[in-house]
């Protein structure tokens, strides 16, 4: 992975922890900052920020708002994606839509994807 600490990033990724979305706020204050496989917010990974990260897990969680469904950004997500699965991650994206509709469903996902992570790394 490219160099861990870009001082940029890491400025950037302390402002965006400062200043989460609501739903960001939802899963992290609700769900995974008490999860017990540990998560980090808004952490620098090479040349990105990921919402969400597990490195026990080797798992990337972004939750997408409506501006992600363009096709420049999508094209920069699936490139972003890729990146990140080049170093053994998985990545999953989430609506927010679905957190703020489905809040029960989307953690039971993370559970379920956490668990083949893990399991596929035993």
């Amino acid at each position: 992975m490219q160099r861990k600490h870009n001082h940029q990033l890491v400025s950037a990724a302390k402002t965006l922890r400062k200043n989460m979305t609501k739903e960001e706020r939802h899963l992290w204050y609700d769900y995974l900052r008490s999860h017990p496989v540990r998560f980090l917010r808004q952490k620098v990974l090479g040349k990105y920020i990921a919402d969400f990260y597990s490195a026990e897990a080797c798992l990337v969680i972004e939750l997408d708002g409506s501006g992600h469904y363009t096709d420049e950004k999508m094209q920069h997500d699936t490139e972003r994606t890729k990146f990140l699965e080049n170093y053994g991650l998985r990545v999953i994206r989430i609506p927010n839509n679905e957190v703020n509709s489905n809040f029960r469903g989307v953690c039971e996902y993370i559970d379920l994807v956490i668990e083949q992570s893990l399991s596929q790394l035993r």
